[in-house]
């Protein structure tokens, strides 16, 4: 193989995975229509945290002056204990981050990078085609999954052959059977309350007002729930995930609006600062439901391909759904860029791809269930030996954060930068 050719690749998911694959395909000559489902294009939720292992990937795809201007650079996260919000360890972040991974960490709304990314795929004077992308389009299957040319159905019967299909359809994806992965979901048993919090009560109340001093992630870790918290869109807000056991109307629903008083009331006698926080919110709050799946290695079969929650939806105990999904699409465009270059088959390009992200990807998963058991802990002696562990600076977990933020390895790095 040696000449040149021109590849075609549907992307079934139009999320922050699904664009920024695109946007990086873009980049190695493919042509990309992305399918969206919903009849509108943006994210729902509120902030996001992208760690460097991410975010060198979006500065190199050329994202950077829409990060500078959306995004808060971290300067620290930090572990405190539930009733006193007495600190128990920090991780330094900041400067110190970009020197050793060559990227920051970030907070940002998610419908601020949705919207950058976006921008990334589909802007005309960008290198590449444009993405095309198709809204109200809802993936229900791929058809001749197993030739050079399968074909992605969609639920109102249009047909979208391509050379390549990528499946970045979330958890319950519709083109993982085309690839003959598992389908089984596992409950947690946990779910998430998230919000934004407007920054001008909590800056009216001097027991609050600390919060906004830098841009920090804080934990409170107690008895089956946590509560993170920290500042987006350039102080204006403070983002809120509190984690608490599930209840049967949003493991029914998956996820549902509900009274932040029923979020509340789950941190009654916790730090009084946490608790006056929480009193900012807006009266309703959004629940979802925390499932994931075990790890598993088949992302690929043929010209159909899986990424992001597809094939490695994972808690949030790491904060790094989002990150390894980007992770994903620098990977996959870099291994078709070779079938692009006619240096492989695109069949062999979507092996190498699982094969260079899913030991990483489900090192991450695991690591990201066993957090949950650590952040979770009751009041007792196991407890106060985390507390000790966190307080002599013992890491959090068995999985390196410098090996996740250090990134999968890319085999050419300056192909992902712009011209």
């Amino acid at each position: 193989m040696s000449e040149q050719t021109n590849i075609d690749v549907v992307v079934a998911g139009g999320g922050i995975g699904g664009l920024a694959t695109a946007a990086a395909l873009r980049l190695h000559g493919c042509r990309v229509t992305v399918l969206e489902q919903a009849p509108r294009l943006g994210e729902i939720g509120a902030g996001l945290q992208i760690g460097p292992n991410a975010s060198r990937i979006l500065y190199r795809l050329g994202m950077g002056e829409g990060l500078d201007a959306a995004a808060l650079v971290v300067e620290e996260s930090v572990r405190r204990r539930w009733s006193t919000g007495e600190i128990l360890t920090k991780t330094t972040l900041g400067t110190q981050a970009r020197h050793k991974f060559g990227a920051p960490y970030l907070h940002l709304h998610r419908a601020d990078l949705h919207q950058i990314l976006l921008e990334g795929a589909t802007r005309a004077d960008g290198p590449g085609e444009p993405v095309t992308v198709e809204i109200a389009t809802r993936v229900v299957g791929v058809d001749d999954a197993g030739t050079a040319r399968p074909t992605v159905r969609t639920e109102d019967g249009r047909v979208f052959p391509a050379d390549v299909v990528i499946g970045a359809d979330g958890i319950n994806s519709a083109v993982r059977g085309a690839v003959d992965a598992p389908s089984a979901i596992v409950q947690s048993g946990d779910m998430a309350y998230r919000t934004l919090i407007p920054a001008e009560p909590v800056l009216q109340d001097p027991a609050t007002r600390w919060i906004f001093d830098w841009p920090a992630a804080n934990f409170w870790l107690g008895h089956q729930r946590h509560v993170v918290m920290y500042p987006v869109r350039d102080m204006s807000f403070v983002n809120v995930v509190a984690v608490v056991p599930v209840t049967e109307h949003v493991r029914a629903e998956d996820r549902a609006l509900v009274p932040a008083e029923e979020m509340r009331r789950q941190y009654d006698g916790w730090d009084p600062r946490l608790t006056r926080l929480l009193a900012c919110s807006e009266e309703q709050v959004m629940a979802w439901a925390l499932n994931y799946q075990d790890p598993f290695s088949r992302w690929s079969s043929g010209h159909v391909a899986l990424l992001g929650d597809a094939c490695h939806s994972m808690l949030p105990y790491f904060s790094q759904g989002a990150s390894q999904a980007i992770e994903d699409g620098a990977v996959v465009a870099e291994e078709l860029a070779k079938a692009v270059r006619g240096e492989q088959f695109i069949d062999e390009a979507l092996l190498h791809y699982s094969d260079r992200r899913a030991e990483r990807a489900a090192v991450v998963q695991q690591g990201a269930v066993g957090n949950r058991q650590l952040f979770h802990l009751p009041d007792g002696p196991d407890q106060r030996d985390r507390d000790r562990r966190f307080r002599e600076n013992h890491k959090e977990s068995n999985v390196s954060f410098d090996w996740i933020y250090s990134g999968t390895p890319l085999e050419d790095d300056a192909s992902l930068l712009t011209a």
